[in-house]
Formats: structure tokens, sequence, C-alpha cells
């Protein structure tokens, strides 16, 4: 199955590129490509494809709030958004995963990474370079905003106890295949656990996992 692509970045000559890397592929296309936010959520509402790669700092709309308009729509669910800047700060990488991103990596990233980053969010999993995740573990995640804290706890009443541990090792950055290794079960099981979590909390994918289970007070850094 082809991964459908749209690529939003008001830099022609890096589009030129990512569109070169992405096409160049066999297992993926660009659709669509947009300068700026609000071209891009009208590529994606236009065109729904599996992933969107986001810049942040773009004319008009920029690439937070366009993600933003992007998730809260529920007819594009199956929409994926990849956050790929030069400014890898932290009140981006969490501002970007409150906002409904899947990944974000910095633009130094090599050609392999970058088009890996593109399939695994597609795929459904998060993905943060690893100075971002640290550094959004450790400093914006735990300190969920106003109000959300008991909202979010309370969800996690819906999980089984299972489902709560599954989750709190999904935030801990672990594959399915890590988590099996951890809790003695198969990988298909610990994938249904993860679905389910995810259809319980109605997450988009992974990154919410995480979002969740640090502003619950599952996971704490």
């Amino acid at each position: 199955m082809t991964i459908r692509v749209v690529l939003a970045d008001d830099q022609a000559l890096l589009l030129g590129t990512f569109r070169l890397l992405i096409d160049s592929c066999d297992d993926m296309e660009v659709i669509a490509v947009a300068g700026d936010g609000e071209e891009a959520v009208a590529a994606v509402r236009a065109t729904r494809p599996d992933v969107i790669v986001m810049d942040i700092r773009m004319p008009g709309l920029d690439g937070l709030a366009a993600t933003a308009e992007i998730c809260r729509d529920e007819t594009l669910r199956d929409t994926k958004v990849l956050i790929l800047t030069t400014f890898e700060t932290d009140e981006y990488v969490a501002q970007a995963l409150r906002a409904g991103a899947s990944g974000f990596l910095g633009k130094d990233v090599g050609a392999g990474t970058f088009l890996d980053a593109i399939r695994t969010v597609a795929a459904g999993d998060a993905l943060l370079s690893s100075s971002a995740a640290r550094s959004l573990i450790s400093d914006f995640l735990a300190r969920p905003a106003r109000g959300r804290a008991g909202s979010a706890a309370a969800a996690l009443e819906v999980l089984t106890a299972r489902e709560r541990e599954v989750t709190a090792y999904v935030a801990a950055g672990l594959s399915n295949d890590e988590i099996a290794a951890r809790l003695c079960l198969g990988p298909l099981t610990v994938r249904t656990h993860v679905h389910r979590a995810l259809a319980k909390l109605d997450a988009r994918d992974r990154a919410q996992l995480v979002v969740i289970a640090y502003q619950s007070g599952l996971v704490r850094p």
C-alpha cells in the first residue's frame, strides 16, 4: 500500500528536495504541497493523505495552528501529522503533541531517518527525536494544561489494569515487542491492548497515549 503524503513548508527548495526523496520510494508518494498553514489544511481536506509533513514557522497560519485545526476535524482523523522543523525547542515539541501531532523531527536528520519517520507515523506509531523526547517528558507533558489532569485521570478508569500497564510502557517509549518481553506476553496480545486503550481513550495514535499517560499522572518523569 502506497503512503500518500502532503508536504507543507514555505521554503521552495526544501519542498523540492523532500518531494524528490519521497517520490524516489516505491512505498510512498507526494500528492500535494503547501507553502503555509492555510494551504496545508486545505490540501489535507482536499486529498485526505495518510501523512502530512508540517513545518512550524510559516507565514499566516503557522504549522502548530494548522496541526491543531487538522486534528480537531473528525473527518481527517486518519491523517497523521509529522512535524519537521529547524526549531526543535521544548515548547514547540509540547505544543505540537498537544495539538495532535504524531511525530516531531529536526531538519538535521538524514534522508533515511526522514523517510523512516514517515513510515513510522503512517503506521500509527509515535515518533520523537531523542532530544525532543527527553526534554518533552521531563519538562512539559508532566505539567498539563490547567483543568486537564483530573479529566485525564478519570479517563483512565475505563482501562483495565493490563491496559493501564501497557499504556505506561508505551509512554516510556517501548515498542510492542519490548513491552511483550517485559510482561511475558505475545506481541499480538500487546498490540490488542494498545488498540483497546486507543479506542477507549479516543486517542488518534500512540503519541496521544503518551500525552494522556503524563497528564493523568499514570507515568511521571
